[in-house]
């Protein structure tokens, strides 16, 4: 498969002005990469041509680097839904040190900081929003994003869907709405 071909169906990917060498620049300008790990480049360039994704790849495989690098290049707003608070810091801190504008919005926070990111993410402020699958599950919350400009959605361990197990969160379910709410807005699932 070349660089143009969807990674889901194998066909002609279509071209924006985005994408070509912009994200190798990306990310030797910004992450400080030569290459791009296995995979990581065809993955960019889906997202970058505003195609919905499902990855599958190891820990410490890079999956971060395929969206945070697209939150720098495309216009809006990436809302990333992750299952954990430490998790989210750790992707923000990383995110902020590359030059994105980032936050989480989580129950970590206090009340007068959550305005602050909700003003932010309400303003177009924001390059990456992360939370969690239940912060994602409130009206008023899906209500805010409705009047902001989404560039794609990045659903992260996205493995913790599943059904199966003890730790199972029923608002997991909930993530099959985005593409109701918001169904011109690419989906990828890590």
């Amino acid at each position: 498969m070349n660089g143009n071909d969807d990674i889901t169906t194998g066909q002609a990917a279509p071209e924006t002005p985005q994408s070509g060498g912009q994200a190798s620049r990306v990310l030797k300008d910004i992450f400080g990469f030569h290459a791009f790990r296995a995979d990581q480049e065809e993955i960019v360039e889906a997202i970058l041509s505003k195609q919905d994704c499902f990855v599958v790849m190891p820990t410490g495989g890079g999956k971060s680097l395929c969206y945070q690098l697209p939150a720098h290049i495309m216009d809006g707003t990436c809302m990333v839904i992750s299952p954990l608070i430490s998790l989210m810091k750790d992707q923000v801190d990383a995110a902020i040190a590359t030059g994105l504008r980032a936050s989480f919005l989580n129950s970590s926070l206090s009340a007068s900081m959550k305005r602050d990111v909700q003003r932010e993410l309400a303003d177009g402020e924001l390059d990456l929003i992360y939370v969690s699958p239940e912060r994602f599950a409130m009206p008023d919350f899906i209500a805010t994003l409705k009047q902001v400009k989404l560039s794609f959605v990045a659903i992260d361990e996205a493995h913790c869907i599943s059904e199966w197990g003890h730790d199972f969160r029923p608002d997991y379910l909930n993530l099959s709405s985005i593409i109701r709410e918001f169904p011109d807005v690419p989906v990828t699932a890590f």
